[in-house]
């Protein structure tokens, strides 16, 4: 019988996170597109909004977490970078769940010189399309896929990178910019 009620509580658990799944990612149609305007957002770190840096292009970054080995390979390339980016007059923008007191100490510890903000309700991912159903050791649970949005200076998307490998990644980025 408690084989039947654990069998019965994943199921159910299953169902709730498709749910939630169809409730609150976007459909294929309604994902964000090259060309696209970018949706705006708040930047809790800099008490900026994304359409503050109009005349900018922007670099935003979607990662899962703080501390994780992907999340912090990332961040340290794009730290490592950010002098190359600052000379093209590049901003960057990291968004995670995190709260902004892990963001603080992630950016103190790294030594990330760029802008991180939270998602911890996860409305800019949702915005963004990047907040989905992700399989981890057979568990289906929502999350943020590690993706990027390239905006132009006019708060245009030119370059949608989705299901990012860390590594290599924030050249991989300014390569593109070098070609716009």
């Amino acid at each position: 019988m408690e084989l039947i009620g654990s069998y019965l509580v994943k199921f159910f658990r299953s169902l709730e996170t498709r749910k939630k799944m169809s409730k609150s990612q976007n459909s294929e149609e309604n994902k964000l597109k090259v060309g696209d305007n970018a949706p705006d957002f708040i930047i809790h770190q800099a008490k900026k909004k994304l359409s503050d840096f109009q005349g900018k292009n922007v670099v935003i970054y979607f990662y899962p977490r703080d501390f994780t080995p992907g999340c912090t390979v990332e961040a340290e390339e794009f730290s490592i970078d950010y002098p190359k980016y600052q000379e093209k007059k590049i901003e960057i923008i990291g968004v995670s769940p995190d709260d902004e007191k892990s963001h603080n100490k992630f950016r103190d510890k790294m030594n990330i010189p760029f802008l991180l903000t939270s998602d911890t309700n996860n409305q800019i991912s949702k915005l963004y399309g990047v907040y989905v159903l992700k399989k981890f050791m057979g568990k289906e649970y929502l999350g943020v896929e590690r993706s990027t949005f390239l905006v132009d200076k006019k708060g245009i998307i030119r370059k949608i990178f989705r299901k990012v490998k860390p590594k290599g990644h924030s050249l991989e980025v300014l390569e593109f910019f070098s070609k716009i």
